[in-house]
């Protein structure tokens, strides 16, 4: 790699993408591509491939992928798990058909199995069930995992699988019908508080243990693998770091200010128990987490704050 390395970040208007595309600008590399769903269909495979053979990127991020929280998985189980797979299919294929020898494929962390050992090593994948609530999504970031890992035996090119723990932070999903938990938190916390400190109810029971890791952080591990070699296909990205989702729920209460009451609706499911990750081989290759959880959520919410007008409906504090 060098500055002038041409990089197609798919996804690049997304939360990981964008993140990607700052972290790469910040460091000086200056031939970097995107483009916007609008301008090219990701789900598309002649698109695709004529796009890539014009452009002749060196080296591809696929940070592009329809994602949400339990609730979209649930109700939208067929797009989960074919448009992810046509969008990753689609750029994978491309590159290998095209030369492209460097690709970075990124996935979740919901590829392990529901009850596999904690922490999870990359080594447990495909050992056991899936999580109910999100196996569509997990299915379709497995075969991903799984056909960059056979580029890379077959055919001996640089194309790795990182998988990253919850993300949250810039540009994130503040939809409450799609988003993740942090972000949807955020977001009632920041909204029962403009309602004169309302009370503030939570799916499950809290007790479900989870790592949260913030996107500039992941950002900067995905340019860390494009720098460096990796040795092997897969790669958990993460901090290493738990916490309850009572905690995650007080500490953003703590952030936004709300001084209302939090309210626990144990008719909703908690989903998987716990979820952390083993992030020992990322670290062992020199690259570790920055950014603690509760500077994150500041960082989050400041942005939440001054970007709060393209939100529809969100109660301005």
């Amino acid at each position: 790699m060098n500055k002038n390395t041409k990089i197609y970040i798919a996804g690049h208007r997304g939360m990981v993408g964008s993140a990607v595309w700052r972290a790469l600008e910040k460091k000086g590399y200056t031939n970097l591509i995107g483009k916007t769903s609008k301008n090219l269909d990701l789900k598309n495979q002649s698109e695709i491939f004529s796009f890539l053979e014009k452009e002749k990127p060196e080296a591809i991020i696929d940070a592009a992928a329809r994602v949400g929280g339990i609730l979209a998985n649930n109700d939208f189980p067929y797009q989960f798990l074919m448009e992810n797979m046509q969008i990753q299919n689609n750029l994978i294929d491309s590159a290998l058909k095209l030369g492209v020898e460097k690709f970075i494929f990124l996935g979740s962390s919901c590829i392990y199995p529901k009850l596999a050992p904690q922490p999870l090593k990359e080594e447990y994948l495909l050992t056991d069930s899936l999580e109910p609530t999100n196996e569509w999504y997990a299915v379709a970031k497995i075969t991903g995992v799984k056909a960059c890992q056979a580029i890379r035996k077959q055919f001996k090119k640089d194309y790795v699988s990182l998988m990253p723990t919850n993300l949250y932070g810039y540009f994130d999903n503040f939809d409450l019908k799609t988003s993740h938990v942090l972000p949807a938190m955020i977001r009632k916390f920041h909204e029962a508080k403009a309602n004169d400190n309302s009370d503030v109810v939570l799916w499950g029971s809290g007790t479900p243990m989870r790592e949260f890791l913030f996107v500039d952080d992941m950002a900067e591990a995905v340019v860390y693998a494009l720098e460096n070699k990796l040795p092997e296909y897969l790669y958990n990205v993460g901090s290493g770091k738990d916490i309850t989702i009572k905690e995650l729920a007080e500490t953003i209460q703590k952030v936004t200010g709300h001084k209302g009451n939090i309210v626990w609706d144990s008719e909703k499911p908690d989903g998987t128990p716990r979820k952390l990750m083993d992030v020992s081989k990322m670290k062992n290759m020199g690259w570790e987490y920055s950014t603690e959880l509760h500077e994150g959520i500041e960082k989050t919410y400041s942005w939440f704050l001054e970007n709060i007008e393209n939100f529809k409906e969100v109660k301005l504090a």
